[in-house]
Formats: C-alpha cells, sequence, structure tokens
C-alpha cells in the first residue's frame, strides 16, 4: 500500500511539474494552426476566437494572394492619414495563422491618431517619408523617434502610439502584426465616438473642463 501510495504522489507531482512549466495559451499570440491552411468562411453564423474554415474542396489560388496593400489609402480627412487592413477580414487566408499587415499613408502634417492594438504586438518599417513615432508606456513615458525610409519601430501590445508625417512629402509605412486581428482602439473616437456616448459627468471628472467643452469635442466626432 504505502509502494502504490508513493507512485500516485510522484505521478501527481510530475504532472504538476509539467503544468507549471508548459508554455500557457494565455502568454501566447494567436493559437496555431493544425491543419495546412483554414482559409476563413466570414459568412459562417459561429465564430469563436476565430473563423470556421472554408471546405477545402472550394478553395482556389486566389484564397492565398490578396492586392489591397497595393493601392493607396483615401487621406482625404480630418487627420491627412488612411489605414488600409491586411488582417483576416480582408485576407481570410491569414485564418489562424497569427499575423497581419497593414498600409499606412500619411500626408505633410498628418496623422495616425494616437491609438492601440489590443491583440497583437505590432513592427513597423517606413517606407518612405519622415514621421515622428511615438509610444506611450503604462508609466506614461513617452518613447518617440523621426523616422526616415528604411527605419523600423516597434509597438507593445496594448500601448498606445501614433505616428506623424514632419516632412514634405507624403509618408508611407507597412506594420505587421502577430495575430490575424490585432484589433485597433482609437483613443479620440473611443472616447468620444462611442454609442452611447459616455456620461458628461464621467469626462468632466476625468479630463477637469466643464461641459461647454465637453460638448464641443463631442460635436467633432458625430
Amino acid at each position: 500500500m504505502a509502494s502504490t501510495l508513493t507512485h500516485k504522489s510522484t505521478l501527481t507531482l510530475l504532472f504538476s511539474t509539467l503544468l507549471l512549466t508548459s508554455p500557457l495559451p494565455s502568454l501566447s499570440s494567436d493559437p496555431d494552426p493544425l491543419q495546412d491552411f483554414c482559409i476563413a468562411d466570414l459568412q459562417a453564423p459561429v465564430s469563436m476566437n476565430g473563423f470556421p474554415c472554408k471546405p477545402a474542396s472550394n478553395v482556389t489560388s486566389n484564397d492565398f494572394f490578396f492586392d489591397g496593400l497595393a493601392r493607396e489609402g483615401d487621406t482625404y480627412n480630418s487627420n491627412g492619414s488612411s489605414v488600409v487592413y491586411g488582417n483576416v477580414l480582408a485576407f481570410p487566408a491569414l485564418n489562424t495563422l497569427g499575423i497581419s499587415m497593414n498600409r499606412v499613408d500619411i500626408d505633410p502634417d498628418g496623422l495616425n491618431a494616437p491609438h492601440s492594438h489590443p491583440q497583437a504586438t505590432e513592427v513597423g518599417i517606413v517606407v518612405q517619408g519622415k514621421l515622428l513615432v511615438g509610444m506611450i508606456s503604462t508609466s506614461n513615458v513617452l518613447y518617440s523617434k523621426n523616422l526616415t525610409g528604411g527605419q523600423m519601430f516597434v509597438v507593445l501590445r496594448g500601448l498606445v502610439h501614433f505616428q506623424m508625417n514632419v516632412g514634405e512629402e507624403s509618408a508611407l509605412i507597412y506594420t505587421a502584426f502577430n495575430s490575424h486581428l490585432p484589433g485597433t482602439a482609437f483613443v479620440s473616437s473611443n472616447l468620444f465616438g462611442s454609442r452611447p456616448s459616455l456620461p458628461d459627468d464621467v469626462f468632466m471628472k476625468a479630463f477637469q473642463v466643464n461641459k461647454t467643452v465637453i460638448d464641443q469635442i463631442n460635436s467633432k466626432f458625430g
């Protein structure tokens, strides 16, 4: 009986050790795929942390190619910038692969407004132009630098960041993410463009301003 108990205790300890030392899913990015490919069926009625696969019999060569990032985005807006998304919603072949890309076009004096990506870390390369690239840590420290063509930057998952064109020509950036759907939360539109809108008292206490100022800002976000 004693040897049986010892054997069971040893197995329990070994199993516990394996659990503690194995990589935890919560520490990784998107889960690894379990098949060659899984072209997302974006019309499927059910989606659980990803999309169901299109039947392999319906997959064609075109499913593996995407030219959306070849075209310049429309920068005719108040920020003078445009983001063309190359995520799973635009390129279904990225489903379950844990990767995606964006194209960012910014006019002179334009801004890719402060935002964050809650599901991914971002790495980017400046292809053209001169940009001020900045990131704010959770300790409220701003890390920023002027970048030109060929220089790279990294933005840690979930941190607020921005890019501003400080040059005299249009700027172009390509960014990549370790998620097929990084998510994008723009600070200004999240706060002032939510539906339903945040109570005025929340804004007034948070920003230490009166309702007139809040109404002026809210009016710019419709």
